[in-house]
C-alpha cells in the first residue's frame, strides 16, 4: 500500500460518480483531511459536471483539489473508494444485485490494479459484503487492503433510533450492528450501553417502555428499503459513513468501526466477509475485536455468515 505514516498530501480516488460517489466527494471536501479528490466514471460528462459543481463551493472551504480523470489517477491514490455499480431498485434486496455488480467489478478492478497494484480499497457498492469478498479473492490483495463499508451505517441507524426512543444524544450510545449490511444485520443488544449502563439497566430506570425493542430493530433493518421506496436511493448517510472510515484511516486514529472484511475463526465462522468491530488505521483493517455474544446473537451471526457464503461461493468458484 502507498499510505505513508506522516503523509501530508492525502489523495482519494472515487470510482463511480453517481449519487453515492458524488455525495461522498461532497462530504470529503469539507473533511479537512483530504488534499485531493479524483472522480472516475464511465459517464465522463457526469463526472465532469459533478467536479465543476463541487469546485464552485471550494472558496467556502479549506484548500482541496478536485478533478475527474481515468484509471491512471489510481497510481498514487491513498484510498480508492469503489461506489460504481447498479443501484438497488424498489423491491430488490442488496443480494439481488450480486450478479449485475460482479460484472461491473470484473471490468473495473483490473484497470485499477494496472495503475496501482497494491491499493487500499474501500468498497461501498452493494451487496457490499459479497463484493468485498469477491474483490479480495479476484485481486489477490491482503485482507488489510480490502474493506467494505459494512455495518458502519447500520450501527449509526441503531444509535439514532435509540436516541429518539430514549431521548439521549446518539453519541452517548455504545453498541454495534454486525454481520451483513442488509437483511442479515445482527444487533448486539446484550452488549449495548448507554453511558456506562447496560441497556436493560437503563430501561429499568428510564420508564419509557424499553422492554419491547422489536420496532427499533425493524426500523434499523428496513431503513434503506423505506428510503428507496420514497426517493429511489440512499446516499447522504452512506457518504457520511464513508467519510468516517476515511478519516479513521488517514488520521491513523485506531478507531473501532464495523467495516466488512475477511473473517476466520470467529464463532465457527470462516472464509467469509462480514462486519465486526475492528481497529482501523493507516494500514487498513488491523484487528477485529472479539465481542461476547449471547446464544441467540451467535446463532443469528452464523446464519448470516452461511447465507453470505452460499451467495459468494459460486463467484469464488468462477475465479478458480
Amino acid at each position: 500500500m502507498k499510505l505513508q505514516e506522516n503523509s501530508s498530501h492525502n489523495k482519494i480516488v472515487i470510482v463511480g460518480a453517481g449519487q453515492v460517489g458524488a455525495t461522498t466527494a461532497f462530504t470529503l471536501i469539507s473533511s479537512k483531511v483530504v488534499s485531493e479528490i479524483v472522480l472516475i466514471d464511465i459517464n465522463q460528462a457526469k463526472a465532469e459536471g459533478e467536479v465543476l459543481d463541487l469546485r464552485d463551493g471550494l472558496p467556502f472551504l479549506q484548500p482541496v483539489e478536485i478533478n475527474m480523470s481515468d484509471y491512471s489517477a489510481c497510481q498514487d491514490a491513498d484510498i480508492i473508494i469503489i461506489a460504481a455499480g447498479h443501484n438497488q431498485e424498489p423491491g430488490e434486496t442488496r443480494l439481488d444485485l450480486t450478479q449485475k455488480n460482479v460484472a461491473v467489478f470484473n471490468d473495473m478492478l483490473p484497470q485499477i490494479l494496472e495503475y496501482n497494484p497494491s491499493p487500499l480499497l474501500l468498497i461501498a457498492t452493494n451487496p457490499v459484503d459479497v463484493l468485498t469478498h469477491y474483490t479480495l479473492y479476484s485481486t489477490g490483495l491482503s485482507p488489510e487492503q480490502v474493506l467494505g463499508t459494512g455495518t458502519v451505517l447500520d450501527s449509526a441507524r441503531l444509535h439514532y433510533a435509540l436516541s429518539r426512543h430514549c431521548q439521549i444524544d446518539p453519541r452517548c450510545i455504545y453498541g454495534y450492528v454486525i454481520g451483513e449490511h442488509g437483511d442479515g444485520a445482527v444487533i448486539i443488544w446484550s452488549a449495548l450501553q448507554i453511558a456506562s449502563m447496560k441497556l436493560k439497566d437503563f430501561c429499568n430506570t428510564c420508564g419509557k417502555g424499553c422492554a419491547h425493542l422489536e420496532p427499533i430493530e425493524d426500523e434499523v433493518k428496513n431503513a434503506a428499503y423505506n428510503i428507496i421506496d420514497r426517493k429511489g436511493a440512499t446516499f447522504y448517510s452512506i457518504a457520511l459513513a464513508i467519510r468516517r472510515i476515511v478519516e479513521s484511516i488517514l488520521r491513523n486514529e485506531n478507531s473501532i468501526l464495523t467495516v466488512s472484511s475477511l473473517v476466520n475463526n470467529y464463532y465457527g465462522i470462516n472464509d467469509v466477509c462480514l462486519s465486526l468491530p475492528a481497529i482501523i488505521n493507516r494500514q487498513g483493517n488491523i484487528m477485529p475485536i472479539p465481542i461476547p455474544l449471547d446464544e441467540m446473537e451467535e446463532k443469528a451471526l452464523q446464519e448470516t455468515a452461511h447465507k453470505l457464503k452460499s451467495i459468494s461461493e459460486p463467484f469464488m468458484f468462477s475465479l478458480a
